[in-house]
């Protein structure tokens, strides 16, 4: 009878840790199929409402940069790379919103390299499309200044400077025109050209 409650503890124990372990992987996934998406997804960041900080940058074409350039306007910063695939699968996205945009004046998107070989860039762009300034930081002072953890990365910026919003992950054209209507009450503010 001794023999039988000593075999019988290590099915228990076994049992004990498999019903354990069952749960555990039972809330991983649960909280994975309720977890928003990452794509387009805004988040909380220390910069919102607040001046965005200074970004004077050297373009990939080699010109000098101030984002002072673009005030009156609305503008997205774009932190991204050419070995980033949701980076990838936004771009069409940035490109559409650009154009529109840039037609009307009222808003540009500005990318800031986050880790990658200009030359890469400068290819990626030449396939891909975006006439927009794509700013070289070689030493991380930019990502830094904004927070960025990793790509892609983006901010809201108002005309008068204030970062109004941050998204995390790939972004859509519709998610930021929604963002935009929210931030100008439905009235984006158009620049005289």
């Amino acid at each position: 009878m001794a023999t039988d409650l000593i075999d019988e503890a290590p099915r228990r124990a076994a049992l004990w840790i498999s019903l354990t372990l069952g749960a555990v992987v039972l809330a991983l996934v649960a909280v994975l199929a309720i977890s928003p998406s990452a794509t387009s997804r805004t988040t909380d960041s220390p910069l919102i409402g607040k001046q965005v900080p200074t970004v004077e940058a050297t373009t990939i074409d080699g010109e000098a940069f101030d984002l002072a350039t673009l005030g009156g306007r609305w503008v997205l910063v774009n932190f991204f790379a050419t070995w980033c695939i949701p980076c990838r699968e936004e771009h069409p996205e940035l490109v559409s919103f650009d154009e529109r945009h840039q037609a009307v004046g009222d808003a540009r998107v500005v990318g800031v390299v986050f880790d990658d070989d200009v030359d890469a860039i400068r290819q990626f762009r030449r396939e891909e499309g975006g006439t927009w300034p794509m700013l070289e930081d070689p030493e991380g002072r930019l990502a830094v200044a904004f927070g960025v953890a990793r790509v892609p990365e983006s901010f809201l910026i108002a005309p008068d400077g204030t970062v109004v919003t941050k998204l995390v992950g790939g972004v859509r054209d519709a998610d930021l025109e929604r963002l935009l209507i929210e931030a100008t009450g439905g009235k984006p503010n158009v620049q005289d050209q």
